[in-house]
């Protein structure tokens, strides 16, 4: 089982007002940001690195790699309230406010090793 924040979410600003960064990988993402995911208001200041990958690439890698996918399921929500500008739609589900229910948010895919490997 694999869950992760869909690489739309990383195309964004910090603000999701606009569109900052492509949805396939082209190199490193390098940014300075104050505080940290579990608390944005946390007094700590860090330079990350990220990439973006698309749902084809990591897909394509678990593939090659021996696995046979199973499902892929998308969801409009995050289970964490992690992002600037979110609202809490039920209990332990968030989206950005201003965006409602327009872009996923999270995905997962679920595989098993093939049994000739």
């Amino acid at each position: 089982m694999f869950v992760e924040f869909h690489p739309v979410v990383w195309m964004f600003d910090d603000n999701f007002d606009k569109i900052g960064y492509r949805y396939f990988n082209s190199g490193a993402i390098i940014e300075t940001v104050s505080g940290t995911y579990a608390d944005k208001k946390s007094n700590i200041t860090q330079s990350c690195i990220m990439w973006n990958h698309s749902i084809s690439e990591v897909l394509n890698n678990l593939i090659k790699n021996g696995l046979e996918i199973k499902s892929l399921d998308e969801f409009d929500y995050s289970p964490y309230n992690c992002f600037n500008k979110t609202i809490e739609i039920e209990s332990k589900r968030f989206r950005i406010e201003h965006l409602d229910d327009k872009i996923p948010m999270v995905y997962s895919i679920t595989a098993r090793r093939k049994n000739n490997i």
